[in-house]
């Protein structure tokens, strides 16, 4: 299957999974509504885990439904915006995935640069 040879295949398993992580890690910093979570991932991943409109809003109804995050509804310019915030089972969910994550970068870089030598 040429699918697994693919550098976009890998690196879209790879985004899907961490951009879950970086919509966690803006949401600890401080509340925000839908367009700056995308635009705050977007800045500090320089634009490689930016989540779509497609893709965050489903992510942010599985973290509420889980209540990793809760919103509020806020008026804005006569138009309705929710506000999203990380709850303290999130920000639980949040220090385990950044140890996971940085567990696992570590071993990634071990092994790629194992195979440099």
């Amino acid at each position: 299957m040429l699918k697994y040879e693919s550098k976009e295949y890998w690196a879209s398993l790879i985004k899907m999974s961490l951009s879950r992580f970086f919509i966690l890690h803006v949401l600890h910093k401080h509340a925000l509504h839908g367009y700056e979570i995308t635009k705050q991932v977007a800045d500090i991943t320089c634009g490689c885990c930016a989540p779509t409109e497609g893709s965050l809003y489903p992510v942010l109804r599985e973290f509420v439904d889980n209540e990793l995050v809760q919103f509020d509804v806020q008026m804005v310019a006569g138009r309705e915006r929710k506000v999203y915030t990380i709850t303290r089972k999130g920000e639980r969910a949040y220090v385990v995935a950044s140890q996971a994550w940085g567990e696992v970068a570590g071993y990634i870089l071990q092994a790629v640069n194992t195979d440099k030598v």
